[in-house]
């Protein structure tokens, strides 16, 4: 199957697969002195399309984005159902970090992330990880290990784990107020 960009739509299921467990996240001290100083504002659900079009943006390490223009539209129509979701970073009225994920059940599927300033993106995915446990969440797929969210506390775990906790909590209700 390819999409109307001649890109084909491909199914990740790495064996391991980067989690995070909500309870195990990890904050450096560097970046807990930047959460005291509090130089961003973060929200939820508020700027749903520019941060899935700032995360399709180019950047200046890799080439093309997997997230094209039908990938956009399938988002944006989860995002008015209710399943994807938003992290916004502000600093004085301007978005200048996010990410963006599916939640389904206790599980929050993270899918892309982006920064146009020192820490923003980190500041969006501690505050969504704390929010996340504070409703109940259970894990979050990171897919893909990078050295940026091993520093957060994600870690490997089986194929066979990870759909063992889909199996757990995928129908499980959480408290989740995404746009509160």
């Amino acid at each position: 199957m390819t999409t109307t960009d001649n890109q084909p739509i491909l199914w990740w299921s790495p064996d391991p697969r980067t989690v995070l467990f909500p309870d195990e996240l990890h904050v450096s001290r560097s970046l807990a002195k930047v959460l005291r100083q509090a130089p961003y504002q973060v929200t939820f659900d508020r700027a749903f399309a520019e941060v899935i079009q700032a995360c399709a943006a180019p950047r200046d390490y890799a080439e093309g984005t997997w997230i094209t223009s039908p990938m956009q539209r399938a988002y944006l129509e989860l995002h008015r159902r209710g399943i994807a979701h938003s992290v916004e970073v502000w600093r004085d009225g301007e978005l200048v970090g996010g990410l963006y994920g599916l939640a389904m059940g206790q599980l929050f599927f993270g899918e892309s992330m982006f920064s146009r300033a020192d820490n923003a993106s980190k500041v969006g995915f501690v505050t969504l990880v704390e929010k996340l446990r504070e409703w109940g969440f259970a894990l979050i797929d990171c897919q893909m290990p990078t050295q940026h969210l091993h520093n957060f506390g994600a870690r490997p775990i089986s194929r066979a784990d990870f759909a063992d906790g889909l199996t757990r909590h995928i129908d499980q209700p959480t408290k989740a107020s995404w746009g509160a």
